[in-house]
C-alpha cells in the first residue's frame, strides 16, 4: 500500500503525526511505501527570521496565547518521545526545505532528511529557510555537501515543488498532516496510532476485495 503524507516541516502536528504513523506501522503486517508530499502552512516570504512565538503571537492574539498553545502541543509531543522547544523555534518559509526533501528523496534519504528538518526547527532552533543551514543538515544525513549546495543555488526542482504544492490544493488538502492511503482514502490530522492502524487495515481489506 502506498501512503502519501502531505505535511510541512514547521507543522508540529505533522511531526507528531509522522511519529504516530511509525508507531502504527510497527503493528501493521502489510507492506507499505511512504511518499512525502509538500504543503506550506504559510507560503508568505520571510524576509528576516524572527522567533516563532513572536510571529505566532501576532497571528493568534498575543504572545501569551501563543505560548499557552505551544505548551500544550509540546506536552503532546513529549508523549510520543519528541522534544519541541518553541522558545527556540524560528519563523521560516519552507519552500527551500521542500526542495531539499525532493533532492534527498531522489537519493534515498527522504526520511532521515525530514526527521533532521523537524528536529532542526522544533528542537534546535535552526532557521530551516536558510540555505546554509539546509546544506549543513543535508551533510549530517549523508548527502554530499557540495552537490546539495549546487542544487539549492540552482533553479532545479523549483517548478516541480511549486507544482506539487499547487496539486495539494487542487486535491483539496487544506490542513496537515493528511495521509492518503492507496491513492484514494484520506485520513486527516495527527490521529492516534490505533486509529491509523485501523484505517490501514480497513483500506487493505477494501483494496483486496476490489
Amino acid at each position: 500500500m502506498e501512503i502519501e503524507i502531505y505535511a510541512d516541516v514547521v507543522c508540529p502536528w505533522c511531526w507528531i503525526g509522522k511519529r504516530r504513523l511509525e508507531q502504527a506501522l510497527e503493528s501493521y503486517d502489510g507492506e507499505v511505501t511512504v511518499r512525502y508530499r509538500p504543503f506550506q502552512l504559510d507560503p508568505t516570504p520571510v524576509t528576516e527570521p524572527k522567533p516563532l512565538v513572536e510571529a505566532m503571537g501576532a497571528k493568534f492574539g498575543g504572545r501569551q496565547r501563543a505560548e499557552a498553545m505551544f505548551a500544550q502541543v509540546a506536552q503532546v509531543a513529549a508523549g510520543v518521545g519528541l522534544e519541541m522547544r518553541f522558545d527556540r523555534a524560528v519563523h521560516s518559509n519552507t519552500f527551500e526545505a521542500h526542495r531539499l526533501i525532493r533532492f534527498a528523496t531522489e537519493r534515498g534519504r527522504a526520511t532521515e532528511t525530514i526527521d533532521a528538518l523537524y528536529r532542526a526547527h522544533f528542537t534546535d532552533g535552526i532557521d530551516v529557510g536558510s540555505k546554509d543551514a539546509l546544506v549543513k543538515l543535508a551533510a549530517e544525513v549523508g548527502l554530499d555537501e557540495a552537490e546539495t549546495r549546487e542544487y539549492l543555488d540552482s533553479n532545479v526542482g523549483r517548478r516541480e515543488v511549486a507544482a506539487d504544492l499547487a496539486a495539494a490544493h487542487q486535491l483539496g488538502v487544506t490542513s496537515v498532516p493528511t495521509f492518503v492511503l492507496a491513492g484514494k482514502y484520506a485520513v486527516t490530522g495527527a490521529q492516534e496510532p490505533e486509529t491509523l492502524l485501523a484505517a490501514l487495515r480497513e483500506v487493505a481489506q477494501r483494496e483486496s476485495a476490489a
